[in-house]
């Protein structure tokens, strides 16, 4: 195939005044290709060969893993790190511009974020999941100066689960944030501004988690949901770089996924991928940060949460009777005893 460069000193030859035969000698083409530039000139258009670049191998794959996790999108830095373990050698802006041409671009209203002090706060929210007409949610917790993150999926959104929860993540972590912050969870306040303005009701059992734990409850602005942007930007993450890959892995497996499957993925990507990454907005990784906020976090009490009044009032269960009978009939003992000496 004659390439635009090779055409060009053709050309040049030409104009220089060396003959067809020489032309071709020394580009090693024949005669007639050499006739056919002169003639044709400027009217042809030569394209150059197309280059095999480092994706190219991989735009398949990629186009399949976004069409099994159609209508939801998968990341580039997730499918960055797929495509690495295949072999992918590219940068990651090379990525991006490709995938870019399969998307719409979309504006994004910008947030503004309030940093707080090491071991100070810690964002929780709820985070509703659907898959297959099952309905799941993700209780996150991330913390405000090292972007650490905590996650459990479970199948209910009561008190109860949400206090365990809170342990859960205050074991995990080694120590108690010294404030939690809300929104309007049913579980966590009964009532805004019940007694004056910012004197708010909270749920009992929430209040007597806080009093145990030491941590101090607050709510979110109204209608505001942004000031808890960090927790906000955490549950996106969890969905659009752990949940939305997962489900289309096993699409593309053909395997149904069960809460105990996601439970124990979704605690290996916490340790090994989310506290992890590089953050965007600090620049370094929520892991370092954590050494520096636990440091401030208030010491874990000596005992466990008391139980709720649901607990407290639930009946107790009820203990089977034995199907066999105590008393055995006196051919039993007749065969216990046979050949047995008086």
């Amino acid at each position: 195939m004659l390439i635009q460069e090779d055409a060009v000193e053709i050309e040049v030859m030409l104009k220089q005044g060396l003959g067809v035969r020489e032309v071709a000698r020394r580009c090693g083409v024949s005669r007639n290709t050499v006739r056919r530039v002169r003639d044709e000139g400027a009217r042809r258009r030569y394209q150059r060969e197309a280059r095999v670049g480092k994706l190219t191998v991989f735009e398949e794959y990629i186009r399949e893993r976004l069409a099994a996790a159609a209508p939801q999108w998968i990341p580039a830095t997730v499918l960055l790190r797929e495509i690495r373990e295949r072999g992918y050698v590219g940068s990651h802006s090379i990525l991006r511009t490709f995938m870019a041409s399969l998307r719409p671009l979309q504006v994004e209203e910008a947030v503004v974020r309030f940093e707080t002090a090491p071991g100070r706060q810690m964002q929780v929210d709820w985070a509703e999941f659907r898959l297959d007409g099952r309905r799941w949610f993700a209780f996150v917790v991330v913390l405000g100066f090292s972007r650490w993150i905590f996650g459990r999926f479970v199948e209910d959104q009561r008190f109860e689960t949400l206090r365990d929860l809170h342990v859960a993540a205050f074991d995990a972590l080694g120590g108690v944030p010294h404030e939690g912050l809300y929104d309007n969870m049913a579980t966590v306040v009964l009532k805004r501004d019940a007694d004056g303005k910012g004197r708010h009701r909270f749920h009992d059992g929430m209040l007597a988690l806080s009093r145990d734990y030491g941590f101090a409850l607050r709510l979110c602005r109204p209608y505001r949901a942004r000031t808890k942007g960090k927790v906000e930007r955490g549950i996106r993450y969890v969905r659009e770089s752990f949940f939305v890959p997962l489900v289309a892995e096993f699409r593309q497996r053909g395997e149904a996924l069960t809460l105990d499957i996601v439970n124990a993925r979704f605690s290996a990507w916490q340790r090994d991928i989310a506290n992890q990454r590089l953050h965007g907005t600090t620049g370094e990784r929520p892991c370092d940060r954590l050494v520096v906020e636990c440091t401030r976090l208030l010491p874990l009490p000596g005992g466990r949460p008391a139980p709720s009044v649901r607990e407290v009032q639930a009946p107790r269960a009820v203990i089977p009777r034995p199907t066999t009978p105590i008393q055995r009939p006196l051919a039993a003992y007749e065969t216990f005893s046979a050949g047995v000496s008086p």
